[in-house]
């Protein structure tokens, strides 16, 4: 498995624990269905292969599989729901961001995958 897959499943793993409670059930940021974190998907607002934004927290956010995958990811709701959760200049931040030039080298996945598994850690031991 290369890096960048490796960060992407360890990356989905954290967005999904963190937006959830301590049961293991969080709400659909597009359409507020309860899923448990491991039914869901960590849903892209501006779609992943934007890299400046494919590990962003802000724009990752744990969304139910049918808004991410049939649903073209329920902007409308996505985009009210990440108002609510971030404030009005979130939107315009992500735009702005979305097409910056970003270039990981291999010791930037490396740290990034550090960085999440701590997360993914520390959630773990909060909600047991």
């Amino acid at each position: 498995m290369n890096l960048q897959t490796k960060l992407d499943k360890i990356f989905s793993e954290y967005i999904r624990l963190r937006d959830s409670y301590a049961n293991g059930y969080g709400r659909c940021i597009s359409c507020g269905k309860i899923v448990h974190w491991k039914e869901a998907d960590a849903g892209h607002f501006v779609c992943r292969k934007h890299l400046s934004l494919r590990y962003d927290e802000h724009n990752v956010n744990l969304q139910c599989r049918a808004c991410n995958r049939f649903d073209e990811g329920n902007k409308i709701g996505y985009h009210r729901r990440l108002v609510e959760k971030y404030g009005e200049g979130v939107i315009d931040l992500l735009v702005i961001r979305r097409n910056t030039f970003t270039s990981y080298s291999k010791g930037d996945y490396e740290l990034m995958i550090r960085h999440f598994s701590g997360k993914i850690k520390e959630l773990k031991k909060q909600n047991n």
